[in-house]
């Protein structure tokens, strides 16, 4: 028998973390360990509650530590909503959690996890990297004692979401960005580069498995997100992104990804350029590569996996 990958997740959970919490729980692969939350599609507050309920209708346990309210620099503002709508999951009705997030914080719990498993944890990281970085200020000594980070977010060789170079992961909290992607931790990209070549449809949506507990939220969930990526499309014939799936994935399968190593730098300061990942390919520079930044992805095998996994045609049509 295959010994899991211990994981941690880092959420914030809007409607593509859920799906991505979904997949995480019930990999055959992956050993979730706990899962962290964050501002940014909504408040931390908001996002920890979805998180807490998407757990909950995933039927397993796991425990959940709420985290950072605001970036390194600068209070969280709104700018999700058209997105993921104003309870971070669509509008979709949501009952509220039995339980709640642990008394630890998110950084607290990063630290004491990582050092109890040395070597051994990969972070996924779906939302901006503010409780990493936090952890990893507070104590430097965890770069030595973190497996890798998964990261989605950034965009390499493509344009933003969220400025025409930066999307919205990185954006939201740049600051963030730049300790995590200068401390030496190991570190895969997956970014827009990748995320938009893997799509889910509105005939997926409607013909999700109905006995399955959380079939009624992400159906009216995943409506509202093929809307927002779809602006007057009819419904029928709309398709949107599995950004976070995505990267939940290629910690499980590095091989679903063409990946190269690069040196990667974050602009925290520019005007028109703020949250920019700043890839240098350039052969006759004498630079250490970073990052290993995901440039193409094998769809057909992730959509596969990823239907299968949570109950969703295996088809687009």
């Amino acid at each position: 028998m295959t010994t899991k990958i211990p994981v941690i997740l880092d959420v914030d959970t809007g409607i593509d973390d859920a799906l991505a919490i979904l997949y995480a729980l019930f990999s055959p692969r992956l050993q979730v360990l706990g899962i962290t939350t964050c501002f940014g599609n909504e408040n931390v507050t908001n996002t920890t509650r979805n998180t807490l309920a998407m757990v909950e209708m995933a039927q397993v346990s796991v425990s959940v530590y709420q985290g950072a309210a605001d970036p390194l620099v600068g209070q969280w503002a709104p700018q999700a909503e058209a997105f993921h709508g104003e309870n971070g999951l669509g509008n979709a009705p949501i009952e509220e959690p039995h339980t709640g997030a642990k008394n630890l914080s998110a950084s607290e719990y990063l630290r004491a996890a990582i050092l109890d498993r040395p070597g051994e944890i990969t972070l996924v990281t779906l939302a901006r990297l503010t409780n990493l970085a936090i952890a990893l200020k507070n104590d430097p000594s965890l770069v030595q004692k973190i497996r890798r980070v998964v990261v989605m977010g950034g965009a390499a060789f493509v344009g933003g979401n969220v400025t025409p170079v930066s999307e919205a992961n990185i954006w939201g909290d740049p600051d963030a960005a730049w300790v995590v992607f200068h401390s030496g931790v190991p570190i895969t990209m997956v970014g827009l580069d990748v995320t938009m070549q893997v799509n889910i449809s509105d005939r997926q949506v409607q013909n999700l498995d109905p006995k399955r507990p959380y079939t009624k939220v992400m159906r009216q969930a995943l409506d509202f997100y093929l809307s927002a990526y779809n602006p007057g499309v009819v419904s029928g014939t709309r398709q949107a992104p599995l950004h976070d799936p995505l990267a939940v994935a290629v910690a499980e399968d590095p091989t679903l990804c063409a990946i190269s190593d690069l040196s990667v730098d974050i602009e925290r300061e520019g005007t028109i350029t703020r949250g920019m990942t700043v890839v240098d390919q350039r052969g006759w520079v004498d630079l250490t590569p970073n990052v290993a930044v995901c440039r193409t992805v094998d769809a057909p095998r992730f959509l596969s996996d990823f239907c299968q996994r949570l109950g969703f045609p295996m088809t687009s049509d």
